[in-house]
């Protein structure tokens, strides 16, 4: 298991590698010159050249990419064509928003999933299971950006319940942080929630019809014990792989989701970097999104071992 666990790492470490210099040569090939977007269109040619060695964009690609790369691997993601502001301190700052919201939608979705999803798979054909499957397909089909507006309408504007944009860190409050993050992180739930519930209700299905739970359950096995041990257990893997998926493209939602209810975070540092060509901090959110997608599926990778037996071998 160990060296499964560590053959994977190194896949992951490669994977990143190979990333982070994608994005460089796209960077590069990118339309537009950086150190004319910093000096301005009406800047002369000595001022252009001046800003391009200063940024050290007179350099080879080769030159430029090891000393991104070496200063990268220290923590040090270069400084902001535009704000002057460390690019690390700009991502440290958004954070917080981004990563409150997709923890509590993840949280949720995991949640209310497998619960809906269990449910309707015990209770196979009846009103629950038709319920379920048909709150599956509608949290599917409707886009998050339309969940979080309808959301807004409702709880913010016409009952005044909760604020319709805005954070508020956790540092001031658990109830007024959670007030402000629980629309957007329904909204970007819901899709995820419907899909790992479809999951859960199919691989449910799937092993009550197993012939050893039809064994256990001649036997007098007691409910409970047998979802706990073997309907859970044993339908896991197809959830476990649909929960990575959808955990990694949460990454792409939340994007959608902070520019409908107003947050801050790494999203909207995103599309204002790409707005304004600002190309140390897109470089850097990529890089920084590439790393945490390859986390999560090495992560539900090495969580195969440890649901089946089997796969350890």
């Amino acid at each position: 298991m160990m060296i499964r666990v560590l053959r994977r790492v190194g896949v992951s470490a490669v994977s990143v590698l190979l990333v982070v210099l994608v994005v460089f040569l796209l960077m590069q090939a990118a339309p537009g010159d950086a150190a004319e977007a910093v000096v301005g269109s009406n800047a002369t040619q000595e001022e252009v050249d001046a800003a391009r060695e200063r940024l050290g964009l007179d350099r080879s690609m080769a030159v430029q990419f090891g000393s991104w790369l070496l200063s990268a691997v220290q923590g040090d993601f270069g400084t902001s064509l535009y704000t002057d502001r460390s690019v690390a301190e700009s991502l440290m700052q958004a954070a917080p928003a981004t990563i409150s919201i997709s923890i509590v939608a993840i949280l949720l979705a995991a949640v209310l999933g497998v619960t809906a999803g269990t449910l309707a798979g015990l209770r196979r054909d009846s009103w629950i299971d038709r319920g379920v499957s048909l709150l599956a397909t509608l949290g599917i089909a409707m886009p998050s950006f339309w969940v979080g507006l309808l959301l807004v309408s409702i709880f913010s504007f016409q009952v005044n319940w909760l604020p319709a944009t805005g954070y508020v860190p956790i540092t001031e409050g658990l109830g007024e942080w959670l007030r402000h993050i629980i629309l957007p992180a329904v909204a970007l739930a819901l899709a995820m929630t419907a899909e790992i519930a479809r999951q859960t209700r199919g691989g449910v299905v799937d092993v009550l019809s197993r012939p050893y739970v039809l064994a256990a359950r001649a036997r007098g096995a007691n409910g409970g014990w047998l979802v706990r041990k073997h309907v859970l257990r044993n339908s896991a893997i197809p959830v476990v792989t649909v929960f990575g998926l959808q955990s990694a493209s949460l990454l792409g939602g939340v994007v959608i989701i902070e520019a409908v209810f107003g947050v801050s975070g790494l999203g909207t540092l995103a599309i204002t970097a790409v707005v304004r060509q600002d190309y140390p901090v897109v470089q850097a959110y990529v890089v920084l999104v590439a790393v945490i997608v390859i986390t999560i599926n090495l992560i539900v990778d090495v969580s195969y071992g440890w649901i089946n037996p089997k796969v350890r071998s």
